[in-house]
C-alpha cells in the first residue's frame, strides 16, 4: 500500500509539475490554456497516420486519402519545408485531377521573390504585392494576439495584411507591417454617426504610411450578398475605438453600399478614394456571381475612362466568416471560374494590363499559387493558412469565444496563450517557405517570370482515358476582344450589361 500511495503521489507530483511546465511555455496555445490534457492532442497527432491508414486498408472512407495540407503549413511556419519523404497518394487517374506541367528545360530559381506592382496610370503610389499575402480577417474576429503577430509576420517578410473590414486597430499597427485598409458596407473607422460614409475620416485614416492600399469589400467568399452583425455585447471599447461604433452596441454591416448603386457610381467612389488617399492604390473586392453585372462594371471603367488599380477575386470556397450553410455551400462562383471570368473581362476590354489581380481562397501550397497566377491572377492571399500558421487546429469554436489557441477569441484568458513573438516568426515563416516553394514549382516548368505562365502549363483529367489543358477547356479572350466582337456565349452578357445599373 506504501509503494502504491508513494507511486500515486509520484504521479500527481509529477502532473503538477507538467502542469507548471505547460502554463510557463510559450510555443503551444493549447497546452497553454489547458495544462496536462492538452498534451492528449500531440498524442492523437502522433497516431493519426496509423489511424489513417487503418481505415483506408478497410476502405471505410470510400476515396483514396488526401495528404494533410495543414501538416505542410504547420512545417512550413516552424521553419521546415513540409516535405514528403514518399510517394503521392493522391489518385492522379480521378476525374477533375489537376497538375501543372514541368519543363524537360527548367531555368534557375530566381534570388529574389517576385512581385506585382499594383497601381495603374491615374495612382501614383504604386505598391509591390507580394505573391502571398495575409487576406481579410478582422480584429473582433480575430484576438488582439492574433493581428499582432499576422502584422509583424508581414512586417519581417515584406508582404501585406488585409485588416478585414473591421477598421484599423492599434494591433494592425503594432507590427509595423503594410495595410491594406478594407473598407465594407458599414464604413468602419471612417463612417459617420448614422453609418454613411465619411470622407474626412478616411482621409485622415488613409494618409497613414502603413496604409498602402484601399480595398472595397463588395462581397467575401463565405457569404456573398449578406451583410454583418456583431452583437453589442461583444463590442468591446477596442473594438469600437477601431470601428468608429458606440461601446455595447450592435454593429451592423448592411448587405449593400450607401455610396453607390450603380457600377458607374461605384468606379466613380473609388476614383474619389483614390483622390482621397493622395494616390495610393485603391480597388474592390467581390465573389462572383453575375457575369452580366461583372461585365456592367468593366462597362463603367471603359465610359468613365477610369479603373480600379486591383481586384481581388474571392471563391465561394474560401472565407473563415461565420455564415448560413446554405450561403457558404450554394452561393457564389468557386475561385476557379470567377477569377478567369475577372481576368477575361479585363482583357476583352482592354483594361488588363493596367488592373492588378489578387485571388483569395483556400490558397495554402505553392501549388495554389501558381495554379492561381496561370488562371489569371497577379497575386494570392491567404486566411485559413494564415491562421493555421498562428496555430489554429480547426477546433470549429470561433463563434462562441472559447477557441483553444487564442486566435478567434477576445476572452484576455485565452488569447494569452498565443505568444505574439514565436507566431510572429511562424507566419513569416509560412509565407516564405510557400512563396519559395511557388518560384521552385515555376523554375521546374521553364518560367524565369510568373507573366511567362500561361493555360497550357495546368492540366486536368477530364475522363479516365483523357486530360486537357485549361487552354483547351477555357475560353481565354483576346485584349479589347469584347469592344471589337464579342463571341459567344460572352455576347449575350455583353450586350445585357449597361454601367448604369448592376441588374
Amino acid at each position: 500500500m506504501r509503494a502504491a500511495g508513494k507511486a500515486l503521489a509520484g504521479l500527481g507530483a509529477g502532473l503538477v509539475g507538467l502542469g507548471v511546465r505547460d502554463l510557463i511555455q510559450r510555443e503551444h496555445a493549447v497546452q497553454r490554456n489547458y495544462p496536462v490534457v492538452g498534451h492528449l492532442r500531440y498524442l492523437l497527432e502522433g497516431i493519426r497516420p496509423e489511424i489513417q491508414q487503418y481505415f483506408i486498408e478497410r476502405n471505410w472512407d470510400g476515396r483514396p486519402y488526401d495528404r494533410d495540407v495543414r501538416s505542410v503549413i504547420y512545417q512550413r511556419a516552424k521553419g521546415g519545408l513540409g516535405e514528403d519523404p514518399f510517394g503521392t497518394e493522391l489518385d492522379v487517374h480521378e476525374i477533375g485531377y489537376e497538375y501543372l506541367v514541368h519543363s524537360m528545360a527548367p531555368v534557375a530559381v530566381p534570388d529574389q521573390p517576385f512581385t506585382a506592382l499594383v497601381g495603374g496610370p491615374d495612382c501614383t503610389k504604386p505598391y509591390p504585392m507580394a505573391l502571398l499575402n495575409v487576406s481579410a480577417m478582422s480584429f473582433g474576429a480575430l484576438s488582439a494576439n492574433a493581428v499582432r503577430a499576422l502584422n509583424g509576420g508581414a512586417a519581417l517578410g515584406g508582404f501585406a495584411h488585409d485588416t478585414g473590414e473591421g477598421g484599423i486597430s492599434d494591433h494592425h499597427r503594432a507590427g509595423g507591417g503594410d495595410l491594406v485598409w478594407e473598407i465594407g458596407s458599414g464604413y468602419f473607422g471612417a463612417r459617420t454617426a448614422d453609418g454613411h460614409f465619411d470622407p474626412a475620416q478616411f482621409t485622415d485614416k488613409a494618409a497613414d504610411d502603413q496604409v498602402k492600399c484601399i480595398l472595397v469589400k463588395l462581397s467575401q467568399g463565405a457569404k456573398p450578398g449578406v451583410g454583418g452583425l456583431l452583437p453589442g455585447a461583444k463590442v468591446t471599447a477596442e473594438i469600437a475605438q477601431a470601428r468608429g461604433v458606440p461601446v455595447g452596441e450592435t454593429c451592423v454591416s448592411p448587405a449593400a453600399h450607401s455610396a453607390f448603386t450603380t457600377p458607374v457610381e461605384l468606379i466613380e467612389f473609388i476614383a474619389r478614394l483614390r483622390e482621397l488617399a493622395g494616390g495610393k492604390p485603391v480597388g474592390f473586392k467581390l465573389c462572383v456571381g453575375s457575369r452580366v453585372e461583372l461585365l456592367a462594371t468593366v462597362k463603367a471603367m471603359v465610359k468613365l475612362g477610369t479603373a480600379p488599380d486591383f481586384i481581388v477575386v474571392d471563391g465561394s470556397e474560401g472565407g473563415t466568416g461565420a455564415a448560413p450553410l446554405e450561403f457558404e455551400n450554394s452561393v457564389g462562383l468557386p475561385l476557379t471560374f470567377g477569377l478567369m471570368d475577372v481576368h477575361n473581362a479585363l482583357v476583352g476590354a482592354g483594361l488588363r494590363p493596367q488592373v492588378k489581380v489578387g485571388a483569395s481562397g483556400k490558397v495554402s501550397t505553392g501549388t495554389d499559387i501558381v495554379k492561381r497566377l496561370i488562371q489569371g491572377a497577379d497575386y494570392t492571399n491567404a486566411a485559413r493558412a494564415m491562421m493555421m500558421a498562428l496555430g489554429c487546429i480547426q477546433a470549429q469554436r470561433c463563434h462562441t469565444n472559447k477557441c483553444p489557441t487564442g486566435i478567434t477569441t477576445q476572452s484576455a484568458w485565452r488569447q494569452r496563450a498565443l505568444d505574439v513573438d514565436l507566431k510572429t516568426v511562424r507566419v513569416r515563416n509560412f509565407q516564405q517557405t510557400t512563396v519559395a516553394e511557388a518560384m521552385r514549382i515555376m523554375a521546374a516548368m521553364g518560367v524565369a517570370d510568373p507573366t511567362r505562365l500561361n493555360p497550357t502549363m495546368l492540366r486536368q483529367n477530364i475522363s479516365a482515358a483523357r486530360s486537357a489543358s485549361y487552354a483547351e477547356l477555357h475560353q481565354w479572350l483576346e485584349p479589347g476582344e469584347l469592344l471589337a466582337d464579342p463571341p459567344h456565349p460572352w455576347a449575350t452578357a455583353w450586350a445585357a450589361a449597361s454601367p448604369d445599373r448592376f441588374h
